[in-house]
Parts: C-alpha cells; sequence; structure tokens
C-alpha cells in the first residue's frame, strides 16, 4: 500500500518486536491508520520494517533492542526520554524448541529461555519504559489464549503455556502496583495465526487478524485497568 503522507498523525505508538510476523503487520497497520511508529528490532542487518521506512517516509523510527538485556532496554529509555507515546505494545517473544516436551521432560536451560523472554523481559521493558507513556494512554503486551489457566483442557505446549501465563499474573500485579495511574492495559490474546511462531496449520491469517487486534488497543484507550481480550475484544477468562 502506498504511503499516506497525506494524513494527520493520529498518535504515535512504541512497538516492541516489529521486525517480522504480528509484531510488523501491526506496524503496517497503525501506518495505515496514519500513526507514527517507533519499532524495534534485534541487531542485525537490513529487515522488512526497513522497508516500511520507505513506503511511509518520516512516520517510522527503527531502534535496536534485545529485550533480554536490562542495559539495552535502559539505553532505549535514556535515547527516548523527553518524548512521549500514545501506546507502548509489547509484542516480542518466542515459543519453546519442542512444543510437545512437558515441563518434566524441558531442559532447564529451555524453560529459563521461554519464561526469561515470554515473561520476564516484558515486564522489565514496561516498567522500564513505562514514563514514556502519557498517563492516559495504554500500555499492550501479545500474550495469548494459551496463558488462560480457566480454557486449559487439552494440555500440551507446556512452556509455551506457563510463560504466557506467568506473563498474566506478572501483569496483573503491575496493575495492582499502579493502580492510581489511569493507563488502559491490555493483555492481547490474538488467537492462533499463521506465522513462523504460530506455524502453517493455523487457521487465521495475519492480514485478517492484525487489524482487529489494533481495533481493540485502540478501542481501549481512556479506559483505566487490565482487560485480558481476544482480537474480537471479548474477556478471556483468567
Amino acid at each position: 500500500m502506498p504511503a499516506a503522507t497525506s494524513l494527520d498523525t493520529v498518535g504515535t505508538v512504541l512497538l516492541i518486536g516489529a521486525s517480522r510476523g504480528l509484531g510488523l503487520a501491526m506496524a503496517a497497520n497503525f501506518l495505515e491508520r496514519g500513526w507514527k511508529v517507533v519499532g524495534t528490532v534485534q541487531a542485525g542487518g537490513r529487515t522488512a520494517l526497513h522497508d516500511l521506512m520507505d513506503e511511509y517516509p518520516g512516520r517510522i523510527e527503527i531502534k535496536s533492542l534485545d529485550i533480554t538485556e536490562p542495559v539495552q532496554i535502559a539505553a532505549l529509555h535514556d535515547h527516548l526520554s523527553g518524548r512521549r507515546f500514545d501506546i507502548l505494545f509489547h509484542n516480542a517473544g518466542i515459543a519453546n524448541a519442542d512444543p510437545l516436551q512437558s515441563a518434566a521432560e524441558a531442559p532447564v536451560e529451555e524453560f529459563v529461555r521461554v519464561l526469561v523472554t515470554n515473561a520476564l523481559s516484558p515486564m522489565r521493558v514496561i516498567e522500564g519504559l513505562q514514563d514514556l507513556v502519557r498517563a492516559e494512554g495504554l500500555i499492550g503486551v501479545m500474550s495469548s489464549g494459551q496463558g488462560s489457566i480457566s480454557n486449559n483442557e487439552s494440555g500440551r505446549n507446556d512452556i509455551y503455556r506457563g510463560s504466557k501465563a506467568a506473563l498474566n499474573q506478572l501483569m496483573r500485579c503491575y496493575a495492582a502496583r499502579y493502580a492510581e495511574v489511569p493507563r488502559a492495559l491490555v493483555l492481547m490474546a490474538p488467537g492462533w495465526i499463521r506465522t513462523e511462531l504460530g506455524g502453517p496449520r493455523a487457521p487465521f491469517s495475519i492480514g485478517e487478524s492484525i487489524p482487529k487486534v489494533v481495533d481493540v488497543l485502540l478501542g481501549q484507550q481512556g479506559k483505566p485497568g487490565l482487560r485480558y481480550l481476544d482480537r474480537e475484544g471479548r474477556t478471556v477468562p483468567w
């Protein structure tokens, strides 16, 4: 889609993990809606996010960030100090190498890698960058329906499920700790989507899912408190 450079900027989103998959699609969708995007990628070569810079000149910035490195989170904060964002959304996450392994079978190193990336690191990012978000803005995190304890009737994907359930609980702690701040907080369960992480068997495409995810986030602006929602805006059981 050609750049919509004539649109007035609606807002600015700080998008963590925007180089591919759902994060890249979210960046593109926000840009299509007239937003400015500051997106993070891991250090390395050119990504598809860089290609968006050519389509939307002046509307996108790219920053390097490894979410598992606290020193890099602090450096990003310092680099963006003084700026204010309407939305901070943390998308970055991983799956474990063998999703069929039970928790008892998984190597300790793999368990730690997934939990640090999917639960601990997002909270470090949120805690480290929260003051860059307007007090009445929104902070969101890409969770998963697999993080729902109530809905888990099939088992499997133990480590990934556990990491997302841990993320949900840590966000509950965060919401309680900052209950006086009127920000909207969203744990997003986008559904099973065909990405590198979701795999080819997933029933939903990125194109039909991400506009709904962004719709939900935009609709939650100005609604203080934490909600666990799917891409249709429905509450997911904890």
